[in-house]
Formats: C-alpha cells, sequence, structure tokens
C-alpha cells in the first residue's frame, strides 16, 4: 500500500492532465497550486476537499477521526441532493481529546466504528483522517483493516489530511480512495450496452435530476455518479459502464484516466451548463456509447430530443430576452464553472465583462478565450475592492459568485446571485438554464434595488443646499443636547 507522500506525489504528476507534462520534473512535484501554510488555508484544506469530494454518497456513513470542529467544518459545504437515503446528512467524528493525543485514538476509532454499524447498518463506512490525528500518527488505514475483517463490511480510509495541500488536492485523494479501496470489488447485477458514469458530479440542489429525464428517455442508464446521489455498491460496480462524461477535471481527472486504463472505459470532458453545452454533452455520451457497442439509432433519437429541448427552451428565454439584453454580468466562479457559465449567459444575451479564473486549469481558460475573445477579462485573484469598484463604477449591472463574495455586491447596492455550491436553484441542463434566467432577471429587477439606492433624507437636502453634507445635531437637535449635556 503506498504511502500518503506516494500517492501525493503520483496525483501532482497526473498524465492525464496536459499542462503538467510540459512542467519539468521539479515543477511538477511541486503541484498545481502553492502549498498552504497554517493558519492560511483560504478556500478550503485537503480533508475538506476529500469531505465534500465523497459526502454525497447518500448511503454511507462518512465519520471523520479528528477534534469535533473538524466535522463541524467539513459537514455539509455543499447542498448535494438524495433521492433516497439521509444517512449522509448525519454528522459522524470520534471527538478526540487531549488525552486521544497523548494516548492515541485509535481504539476510539474501533469503537466508533463499531457503534455506526450497531446502530445505522450502513452498506460501507468512510473514515477521514484529520490533521491532529495524523500528526499523533494514529493509522486509520491498520484500524479500517481490522474492522473491515472483524465485521464484514468495507471500512474505507480517506487519508487526506488537511496539512498535506489545497481543497483540489484532497479531491483528487479522495478520487484515489475510490479507486483503490471501492471501485470494482462489486458486480451490478445486470449490464446494458447503454451504461455510463458521470464523474465529478455532486447533485447540487438537485442538478442531477434536471439532465438524467432525458438519459432515461433515450434509455441510457446512469450505473454511477460519483459521487452525488450515489450509492456505495453502484460506485462499487461502477467499473462495468461502456463509457464516462468527466464533469470537473480538476477534480476527478485521475479518477476518470485510471478508469480508462484499468477497465477500458473511455470518456470525455463536457458541462450540463448552458444550452448548447448540454446538446453537446448528450452528442458525445451517444457517440461514445455507439462506439463500445450501442445501436446506432441512439445517435437519430438523441438529435431528436435535442430539437425538442432546444426548441422549449429557446422559447422560455426569449420571454426574458428584452429585459436581459445588454446586462453586463461579473461572474466570480472559478473550475469549470468559469467557462460553461460564460456559455450559457451569453447564449441569453447577458455580456461578460470579467470572470475569475482562480481554480481554473489552463484548459478552461483556452474554453474561455473561445467564448469570449483573445482579449477576454480573467482575473486569478479579483480582491473585494476591486469587486466594489467595478460593481460601484456601474461596469457590470449584477455579480454571480458564491456566498463569500454577496457582501460585496451588497455593500455597492448593487443585485448579486449563487452560483456556487451552496445555492439552492439547480441550473443544469435546459430547464436549469431557463431557470438561470429567471433568477437573473428576478435580482437585476428587484425593487429592492431602487429603494437602498434613494438618497436618505438628509443626504437629498444636504444635495438641495449644495452642501457636502449635514452636520448630525443639525438635523437631531436631541442628539445635540446629548453631546453637549
Amino acid at each position: 500500500m503506498a504511502s500518503l507522500s506516494e500517492k501525493v506525489q503520483d496525483v501532482f504528476n497526473e498524465p492525464g492532465c496536459e499542462v503538467n507534462q510540459v512542467k519539468g520534473e521539479k515543477e511538477r512535484k511541486k503541484g498545481c497550486s502553492k502549498q498552504l501554510t497554517p493558519g492560511a488555508a483560504a478556500g478550503g484544506c485537503a480533508f475538506d476537499g476529500a469531505k465534500i469530494a465523497l459526502q454525497p454518497i447518500t448511503d454511507v456513513a462518512h465519520l471523520v477521526h479528528g477534534p469535533i470542529a473538524c466535522e463541524g467544518n467539513g459537514w455539509d459545504n455543499r447542498g448535494a441532493k438524495s433521492s433516497d437515503s439521509l444517512l449522509y446528512r448525519t454528522g459522524f467524528t470520534t471527538d478526540i481529546t487531549e488525552l486521544d493525543v497523548v494516548y492515541g485514538g485509535e481504539k476510539r476509532l474501533y469503537k466508533a466504528i463499531r457503534e455506526i454499524l450497531d446502530k445505522y447498518d450502513p452498506p460501507a463506512v468512510f473514515v477521514y483522517q484529520t490533521c491532529v490525528t495524523a500528526l499523533i500518527g494514529d493509522d486509520i488505514d491498520a484500524v479500517c483493516k481490522a474492522a473491515s475483517a472483524k465485521f464484514g463490511r468495507p471500512i474505507i480510509p480517506i487519508n487526506a489530511p488537511g496539512f498535506v495541500g489545497s481543497k483540489n488536492l484532497g479531491n483528487k485523494l479522495a478520487g484515489e480512495a475510490l479507486l483503490e479501496h471501492v471501485i470494482g470489488t462489486v458486480e451490478p447485477e445486470t449490464t446494458t450496452p447503454y451504461d455510463i458514469n458521470i464523474i465529478g458530479e455532486y447533485n447540487l440542489a438537485g442538478e442531477l435530476w434536471q439532465v438524467k429525464p432525458l438519459l432515461d428517455e433515450l434509455g441510457i442508464r446512469v450505473l454511477a455518479c460519483i459521487s452525488g446521489d450515489a450509492k456505495y455498491h453502484e460506485v462499487a460496480s461502477s467499473h462495468r459502464a461502456k463509457a464516462a462524461m468527466m464533469v470537473c477535471s480538476k477534480a476527478m481527472i485521475n479518477v476518470a484516466r485510471k478508469m480508462e486504463e484499468r477497465y477500458g472505459i473511455p470518456f470525455f470532458e463536457g458541462s450540463f451548463y448552458g444550452i448548447s453545452d448540454m446538446s453537446e454533452s448528450l452528442r458525445q455520451i451517444a457517440t461514445l456509447l455507439v462506439q463500445q457497442g450501442a445501436p446506432a439509432d441512439l445517435l437519430a433519437r438523441t438529435e431528436k430530443v435535442i430539437f425538442r429541448e432546444e426548441s422549449r427552451a429557446w422559447e422560455a428565454i426569449n420571454a426574458y430576452r428584452k429585459r436581459m439584453e445588454g446586462k453586463r454580468v461579473l461572474l466570480i466562479t472559478g473550475g469549470v464553472k468559469s467557462w460553461s457559465v460564460v456559455s450559457a449567459l451569453q447564449e441569453a444575451g447577458l455580456e461578460i465583462v470579467g470572470t475569475s479564473v482562480k481554480k481554473s486549469t489552463a484548459e478552461d481558460k483556452e474554453k474561455i478565450k473561445e467564448l469570449m475573445g483573445e482579449d477576454a477579462h480573467m482575473f486569478d485573484d479579483m480582491r473585494p475592492r476591486d469587486m466594489y469598484a467595478m460593481l460601484r463604477e456601474s461596469r457590470a449591472d449584477i455579480m454571480l459568485s458564491g456566498g463569500r463574495s454577496q457582501f460585496v455586491a451588497l455593500k455597492a447596492k448593487m443585485p448579486w446571485l449563487d452560483i456556487n455550491q451552496e445555492r439552492h436553484h439547480a441550473y443544469a441542463g435546459y430547464v436549469g438554464m431557463v431557470e438561470l434566467v429567471k433568477q437573473i432577471e428576478q435580482a437585476l429587477y428587484h425593487p429592492v434595488w431602487a429603494q437602498v439606492r434613494q438618497l436618505a433624507p438628509w443626504e437629498e437636502q444636504a444635495a438641495s443646499n449644495d452642501q457636502p453634507g449635514l452636520r448630525l445635531d443639525s438635523q437631531y437637535p436631541s442628539t445635540q443636547v446629548a453631546l453637549n449635556g
């Protein structure tokens, strides 16, 4: 079994990444991002990345071996939905104490696994290593192996303590754990020529459910989604799929590539955001399946579904187009959304004045240039003051970002819409694109913005008197008495 440092180096040496291959050996060992330092883990640590990548596997008990604060920080960071089991919504932690730090926490971990199996009877338990337990030397691999042999249930070690690197590295280490301990360990009850895997999709706000009905209509079966709305046995038997679609290459490219190497499952990178991208993804899925032996009529049936769904979507979007035309959007996101959402917004007639690429790969940046032109405004790390200035100076009419940036927009008294992992609306597929346009239109024309931008009564009086401002005590004499009192 490879050590943690060997796994990290293997992830950094990813052959599926074209950018990685042009680097020298020294640069490749450093990885894709600057290593985090203690106290500066903005954007998440490796543990956080591993937890959010695997927690959408809904029927598994996710046990965090560490202080309770680690579980509190890592729980429910993504609004992943489930169509069945809700066990993933329960937070499990060993809640180690100072005595465990001194004497070791392995016995406490073993007892926690036994208690979970007795009370909840999950098909598997995922055990997450954290900084503290890694530093004191707790061997979760040995404990998981012993517990699995004792209880006859898969106990999977996820060895991604926070100090080893960034959230993105944690995503990949989580994928390595699936490849080593889960994928290929169970055979599916049945297989069909239409079985696919979707890799790097987390069913945020139920987005997978906006796509799956179309796949069902075409007879395409999602054998496993890794990991949105997934069950343990689906992931374990995913090695029998005929093709795969990779949604987020930055997080799970190692899973897609190694499954292609080991099991001969071809894959492509696509997006479910935007009408044209959704249509292209359906075509790519159908093409790969036909190449793998599915009946050729799948291509014609796919085109019929695309034509019907595109017609419906454009008809719905056209109702908003007049009010949306020419509106300028500042997009603060990253990864696959940095280009897939650009495409979706442009289709609705919106103008993108800038997009962040902090978590985007070189391939993502090239796709942005294809969509926005060579002079595309891309920001690696846009400071809050710059966001505020762009909004305040009316270079953008609305900002689309995650929750951490919303207060910049609110301070500038500008509309804001959440499109990151905490969002409550699903924007995937054709119906998701219509919903995105609807939400942007509602945010832009909400009456609250006209109200909050009005001058306060004392500001209006100051403006009418052509004065820079009025003293507080001239407006409120009682205050003057209190101050002079």
